[in-house]
């Protein structure tokens, strides 16, 4: 193989090494703090990233056309992989960052595929940066936390009251009810039952146990539970 064959196989390896080494040292700090899209997961889309990037390239100069065409979707496609880390339970979404930041080395991949290489070192430097130091000062803020509350309750007087003014007394904070009428389970000829949904907020931790068990022994209350 003559020299040029042999420069441009070094090329197409370091960019790809690169992206490697750049996108493992995000995954690397997403693994120590064991986030669903770990070392392995990062290094693969900045991998890939990088590659469709130097496909983009290539594309261009064989056919002289745009070669944003095919690097523009990993940008969108990168979106799909990225919702499948959120998740909600309850008030409570998780996977946000993990999602941003197999954003981010999409594009790192996508740049050193470009030959952007600056620009690549010097975001995954700022990444890794910002998931290190902001990771550690999450721990110092005071964050609300939040639940939420299913219940059925018989349809009178005086239940819902009981059960606001029993959280009330524990300190916590009702940001949300919804109430709604429905049918009994056993008999279709019974009085409706209240349905009722409640959003808790405190500023200390939750204590959903003693929440649920203090709900569900409100004079009235049939069922209680969590969302």
């Amino acid at each position: 193989m003559d020299a040029i064959g042999l420069t441009a196989l070094g090329v197409i390896f370091g960019k790809l090494l690169l992206s490697c080494v750049l996108g493992g040292l995000i995954g690397y700090e997403r693994e120590a703090r064991h986030k669903s899209a770990g070392l392995r997961t990062n290094i693969l889309v900045c991998l890939g990233s990088c590659l469709v990037m130097m496909i983009s390239v290539g594309f261009q100069e064989w056919t002289n056309a745009d070669a944003a065409r095919i690097a523009a979707q990993v940008v969108s496609g990168i979106g799909f992989l990225g919702a499948g880390a959120i998740m909600k339970e309850g008030l409570s979404v998780t996977g946000l960052t993990t999602a941003a930041c197999l954003w981010v080395v999409a594009g790192v991949g996508l740049a050193v595929g470009f030959g952007f290489y600056t620009g690549a070192i010097m975001t995954t430097a700022l990444v890794f940066l910002v998931l290190r130091v902001f990771g550690s000062y999450d721990s110092w803020m005071v964050r609300e936390d939040n639940f939420a509350v299913a219940i059925v309750a018989e349809n009178r007087p005086g239940v819902i009251q009981s059960v606001t003014d029993l959280l009330a007394a524990q300190d916590y904070s009702l940001h949300g009810i919804r109430i709604h009428m429905r049918e009994s389970d056993y008999d279709r000829d019974a009085d409706p039952m209240l349905e009722i949904e409640l959003e808790i907020s405190s500023k200390r931790r939750i204590d959903r146990g003693a929440i649920m068990e203090m709900v569900r022994n409100v004079e009235g209350v049939i069922k209680a539970d969590s969302l």
